[in-house]
């Protein structure tokens, strides 16, 4: 039985301010922060393999990868690094039993969200499947689903947890920090925090077979909402080609794209 493990740093346990997740500007707080999102995975792993697992793959993904302290890192489980936006799962394929969100944040726009956003705070405004609203949850969700492999466990802040259930019913979240607004939030201790991950990944197993994978209506329209009309503009411009035929600009900061595999959900290049 393998796993897969997608991480993220969001909403990892410890972690409460956004210098914490940032290795540009983040210093001491920033390292801090690796240690909490190795310890995380770690008792992911811990208690995938307490279940039974054979095999688990951990996807370093936070920003392009490179933020787990390897070193200190399970050596049961395989790690790989995807490198830049819009990272993927490489390993992932048809035999794996689950695939696991470690340490999710909630899409842009959501209230009480740690660190609320899909993709990049930066420029990424909204971002629809089929009409409706998702953010990396549901990319996660919607990469496993096209091999036909459930969404079993997320964990992260209270909000990302709720849009877990709602969303994709994933049968087990793990809240481990409540948020007061964007940039605060209360944490449960990381030490009872990583216990309850452990029991959680090791609880999550027990829907292997019984958990159906998330799979869209095809073909699949995906939409953008941008900050600035001049991020639409570079998505269907370039100064080699005349406009995109495949992204269509619906507005001054929208864009839309029809494609018929999950795989393809965020190629707008």
């Amino acid at each position: 039985m393998k796993i897969y493990i997608l991480t993220d740093m969001e909403g990892i346990s410890g972690i409460g301010r956004g210098e914490m997740v940032n290795p540009s500007t983040g210093g001491e707080h920033y390292q801090y922060g690796r240690k909490c999102l190795t310890e995380d995975i770690n008792a992911a792993v811990a208690g995938v393999f307490d279940a039974g697992a054979t095999e688990v793959v951990v996807n370093d993904a936070h920003g392009g990868g490179r933020h787990l302290i390897l070193e200190e890192a399970n050596p049961r489980a395989i790690y790989e690094r995807p490198g830049k936006f819009p990272g993927t799962c490489p390993s992932l394929d048809e035999s794996f039993s689950g695939i696991m969100m470690v340490g999710a944040h909630a899409m842009a726009g959501t209230l009480n969200a740690f660190l609320d956003h899909t993709q990049s705070s930066a420029s990424w405004y909204n971002y629809y499947l089929n009409g409706e609203k998702h953010g990396e949850i549901g990319q996660c969700a919607a990469w496993a689903g096209h091999y036909d492999v459930p969404l079993l466990l997320v964990t992260g802040d209270q909000a990302a947890c709720d849009e877990a259930q709602r969303l994709y019913c994933t049968p087990v979240t793990i809240p481990v920090k409540l948020a007061r607004g964007r940039e605060h939030a209360t944490l449960i201790h990381p030490k009872k925090a990583r216990q309850m991950i452990r029991e959680g990944a090791e609880q999550a197993l027990d829907w292997v077979g019984k958990q159906e994978p998330w799979v869209l209506p095809k073909p699949i329209t995906v939409r953008l909402e941008l900050c600035r009309t001049d991020m639409a503009d570079a998505l269907v411009n370039s100064a080699w080609s005349p406009p995109s035929s495949r992204i269509a600009r619906i507005d001054a900061r929208t864009v839309e794209m029809k494609v018929d595999s999950q795989l393809a959900i965020m190629k707008f290049s």
